[in-house]
């Protein structure tokens, strides 16, 4: 995951910082600290590793809430604040974090507003035979080729502006609200599975990201406005990281993965 994400910055063309989170992992670690010169009787900041164009938060559920939330303002504000001066993060900024199995010793579950953060959640599964044979080639014989720069920051800025223009019609933002306020337990447009099987569902914030995701995925299809198959398509990896699963659920055996099948084939005719 590591070398994916490196390799990444480096198509980008831009700077790539690697954080590994560890128990004993502290804020200013991650977004700097002022620091006191004995000499000139000075302080003067020094800025942490957050400060790339591309963030690795590595094992983010290794390290204590505390720590974690410290990079709650620079992925939400894209900038921080060390020794109450504010400093703006590099353009553009992404944070892609790996996690551990909850379930091991030693980690921290991500708070809800920290999960609400990420735009996506993706399950990396084991490869193949084929694939393994070839990773296992490649790293043995360190065979990964020179990797060149296809793209630059201004470039993915003028894409971000790009993608935001694109048209969205009234019944697609519908059926994307319809989809998102039915995670919520209580509500009269929760079916009952969500009732049953949810503790908690998405926020508004999933409806904006669902959108924005949608967006670029017409835009990656060539497409000129945004389809309510956009947003079905984006459904799992926006929310799956914004609903939360009780007792029942768990007990049934029910995923957060299945809950969002089911919710898209009951609101189906929303999209029709």
């Amino acid at each position: 995951k590591t070398l994916a994400v490196r390799t990444l910055a480096q198509t980008l063309n831009g700077s790539f910082a690697r954080l590994q989170f560890t128990p004993d992992l502290l804020p200013a670690d991650l977004i700097g600290t002022r620091i006191y010169n004995a000499s000139t009787h000075e302080f003067s900041t020094k800025l942490g590793p957050v400060f790339a164009n591309i963030v690795l938060a590595d094992e983010i559920n290794r390290t204590p809430p505390k720590t974690q939330a410290a990079l709650l303002e620079a992925m939400q504000e894209h900038r921080v604040s060390v020794g109450g001066t504010d400093h703006k993060l590099p353009e553009p900024f992404f944070v892609l974090a790996t996690q551990n199995p909850l379930e091991q010793e030693g980690t921290y579950p991500l708070p809800e507003a920290q999960q609400d953060r990420f735009l996506f959640k993706i399950y990396v599964d084991y490869p193949t035979e084929e694939e393994e044979m070839q990773i296992i080639r490649r790293v043995s014989e360190n065979k990964f080729g020179k990797i060149e720069p296809v793209i630059n920051a201004e470039d993915i800025l003028a894409i971000h502006d790009l993608v935001a223009r694109i048209p969205v019609a009234d019944a697609v933002v519908a059926y994307a609200t319809k989809l998102v306020r039915a995670t919520r337990p209580g509500d009269p447009a929760a079916p009952e599975f969500i009732n049953r099987y949810l503790s908690w569902g998405c926020g508004p914030r999933a409806s904006i990201n669902l959108i924005r995701a949608a967006k670029a995925y017409a835009a990656l299809r060539g497409e000129s406005c945004v389809s309510a198959t956009d947003v079905a398509r984006m459904t799992q990896v926006v929310m799956r990281h914004r609903i939360g699963l009780n007792y029942t659920a768990r007990a049934e055996g029910m995923s957060t993965t299945k809950v969002i099948e089911r919710l898209l084939e009951e609101t189906k005719k929303y999209a029709d």
